[in-house]
């Protein structure tokens, strides 16, 4: 499967802003799907997972009551929506994908998406 990370781009302290990955050369429903995020300097870190039918998410703690992770099937999509932004939330944000259990850990991903910068600003 093929994956393609969008929408990223600058918005302030408090902000909101989606992220989303399209999916092609897959059976995209049959994939558990995360996001993962690298900040400058630092290395990747888990931000969220799906699982295949979209019943069942698992956050990070950073991220957990602000971002909301979900999937459309018919359209090979998986979002990340993020609410109140704070400026430690500047990172490269990847979207990945697996098969079988959920996985909050980054070597547990096999595919992987290009990323998309989101910048907040303070």
């Amino acid at each position: 499967v093929q994956l393609q990370a969008f929408g990223g781009g600058l918005v302030q302290a408090g902000g909101s802003l989606r992220v989303s990955c399209a999916a092609s050369g897959g059976s995209f429903s049959s994939y558990v799907m995360g996001w993962f995020r690298q900040a400058p300097g630092k290395e990747r870190e888990f931000v969220a997972a799906i699982s295949t039918s979209g019943s069942i998410t698992y956050y990070a703690d950073s991220v957990k009551g602000r971002f909301t992770i979900a999937r459309d099937n018919a359209k090979n999509t998986v979002y990340l929506q993020m609410n109140n932004l704070k400026p430690e939330d500047t990172a490269v944000y990847y979207c990945a994908a697996t098969r079988g259990l959920i996985r909050r850990t980054e070597g547990g991903y096999g595919y992987w998406g290009q990323g998309t910068l989101v910048t907040v600003s303070s």
